[in-house]
């Protein structure tokens, strides 16, 4: 099915978005081949390109990506200069070791390093910047205040928590820099302490009475209500929410781990459903309605299900495929490129052409500026032909006005005008 162009009815859930990224993130956390974790970024840029909007956050990725080139520098950094626990035989270089008392054995600094212990720090590097990038495009893509209204009830007074702090943030930088700017019309120094210390008061000022503001008009939409439930079903939900939440993680670091694959995704998949019971509990508490709500369509259960479908199918390729997906520092090894997990990771790209079209990118939007810039370039050359026609016709009556000069000139017996070989006419 076509995508149609994005707008307030039709835009893509924020929790899809952030359940593909997760499932891609998932999936690079089960290996280390460079070939299968470059492929995912590689997954993941391609969709954020196609379907990015010229929001403020959507500029976030190439943070992301420069962060991730970041760890794996560092990574290598350690490994050079700390060591690696992988033993090798190839030396690329030996260090001055400095010695360390004896509590600290395992541990050295300098010494031998070897070629081995470069790449598999390499390994570990890359599918850490991996990770970071796969979160970097779910916060490219997904709206954060539409993810943040679709928290559940129990969330709501966390929601609401982040949603001013983001708002009152870019307003405090805008309160600096327009007081910095009053100050350099009048004169006064805009940088040292002194002129922050001057600048400080007005800022807290203003969001104090922001904050005033902000607080008067909550409490008249009936900001804080709560509604009466029984004891125990607080109780229950507070034994659900937590319990979930345990279960959660230790079915996250089951699935992180190498060892626990067998019991993670089951102890995983029963904590959500305990979570998701308790915030579904305790939202019965929050009186409160939902200003046009975001629909989970199709479109976002296709998108979601890509994302859950490549971490599912990497897992998987671990019971058949150990070997490819973790290749080995000891020996060294050029990796090999698997092909049923790599056409596992190219199902991440389904949301390039199932999601919505941002705004400013759809077919309809690139045939407008297509005759738009059609018609502006048939004006022009009509205003060029009509300029020309306009000088051919004002040449035209020149001549004739300097013909009609000429011949009443010389029905006077005068010479015409400019004339330089004319003679004066016989007394």
């Amino acid at each position: 099915m076509s995508a149609p162009q994005a707008t307030r009815t039709t835009a893509l859930h924020a929790g899809a978005w952030w359940l593909w990224a997760l499932g891609l993130a998932t999936a690079a956390s089960r290996t280390t081949n460079p070939l299968l974790l470059g492929l995912l970024v590689g997954v993941a840029g391609y969709v954020v390109a196609a379907r990015r909007t010229h929001a403020p956050w959507a500029r976030s990725y190439g943070a992301f990506v420069k962060l991730g080139l970041v760890v794996i520098a560092i990574r290598l950094v350690f490994a050079f200069v700390l060591g690696s626990p992988i033993p090798g035989t190839h030396t690329l270089v030996t260090l001055p070791e400095v010695p360390l008392p004896h509590w600290a054995k395992g541990v050295r600094i300098g010494g031998r390093v070897t070629a081995e212990g470069m790449v598999f720090a390499l390994y570990d590097g890359l599918k850490l910047a991996t990770l970071l990038i796969c979160v970097g495009a779910a916060n490219a893509l997904a709206n954060p205040a539409r993810l943040l209204k679709s928290l559940p009830g129990a969330l709501y007074e966390a929601g609401v928590a982040v949603v001013v702090a983001m708002t009152f943030a870019p307003n405090l930088v805008a309160d600096v820099q327009r007081l910095r700017a009053a100050r350099r019309l009048r004169g006064r120094p805009d940088r040292g302490v002194r002129a922050l210390l001057q600048v400080g008061l007005p800022v807290l000022e203003g969001a104090l009475e922001r904050s005033v503001a902000l607080a008067a008009a909550m409490d008249a939409r009936g900001y804080g209500r709560s509604a009466e439930v029984p004891p125990a079903v607080r109780h229950l939900t507070s034994v659900l929410t937590l319990g979930g939440l345990l279960g959660s993680c230790a079915g996250t670091y089951g699935l992180l781990g190498d060892s626990g694959g067998g019991y993670g995704l089951p102890l995983l998949l029963a904590g959500l459903a305990a979570a998701l019971a308790g915030l579904w509990l305790g939202g019965r508490r929050s009186v409160r309605s939902r200003y046009r709500p975001d629909r989970w369509g199709a479109r976002a259960w296709l998108v979601a299900g890509s994302g859950i479908a490549v971490a599912a199918l990497m897992i998987w390729a671990n019971d058949y495929a150990a070997t490819t997906l973790h290749p080995p520092a000891v020996p060294l090894t050029a990796p090999v490129l698997p092909l049923w997990p790599a056409a596992s990771v190219l199902l991440g790209l389904l949301p390039a052409f199932v999601a919505p079209l941002p705004p400013g990118t759809g077919r309809a939007d690139r045939t407008e500026r297509a005759d738009r810039t059609g018609r502006a370039g048939r004006t022009d050359r009509a205003d060029r032909t009509d300029g020309t026609d306009r000088g051919d016709r004002t040449d035209e009556a020149s001549s004739a006005s300097k013909a009609s000069r000429a011949a009443r000139a010389a029905s006077r017996g005068r010479a015409p005008d400019g004339d330089p070989h004319a003679k004066e006419p016989t007394q």
